[in-house]
């Protein structure tokens, strides 16, 4: 049996100076990969690969670590904070009010990782437009002025 990776621990280390690295994500730019099998065969790369690779490469370009779960995949609640940027206690608080579901596994509780991306997009999504009202909001008042270069 093989453990699962931490959230906390990237699945493919940041390689920003690989230039293979930068020739690959090139290369995905302009075409569909095929896979070469040992005897020379080859198979057309699966959209759905294809796909992962066309988002993962230029991540590890700019240097950042790249983790890759199932989106069933149950996380524990300091996984969870982890990945929010929260502090668990709350998390808690989330989990209780209702705003991200979660199951228990005995006495603990274990939260999907599909349902903390999503509140994690609300979440986004709702400080953007507050951020934005409240930049209207200032402009309006004359608080806030826009320098033109």
């Amino acid at each position: 049996m093989t453990a699962s990776p931490s959230i906390n621990t990237p699945v493919f280390e940041p390689q920003p100076d690989s230039e293979d690295l930068v020739r690959f994500t090139q290369l995905l730019e302009k075409a569909h990969p095929k896979l070469m099998g040992m005897d020379g065969e080859e198979i057309p790369l699966p959209e759905s690969i294809y796909k992962v690779l066309r988002q993962v490469t230029p991540l590890l370009t700019q240097g950042k670590g790249v983790t890759i779960l199932p989106q069933e995949h149950l996380l524990t609640t300091q996984e969870a904070a982890n990945l929010l940027n929260i502090s668990r206690p709350h998390l808690y608080k989330l989990l209780d009010r209702g705003d991200i579901l979660f199951t228990k596994i005995g006495s603990h509780r274990r939260v999907k990782t599909e349902d903390v991306l999503s509140y994690r997009q609300k979440r986004d999504n709702e400080r953007k437009m507050n951020l934005d009202r409240l930049i209207s909001e200032s402009q309006e008042l004359g608080f806030y002025e826009v320098e033109i270069k």
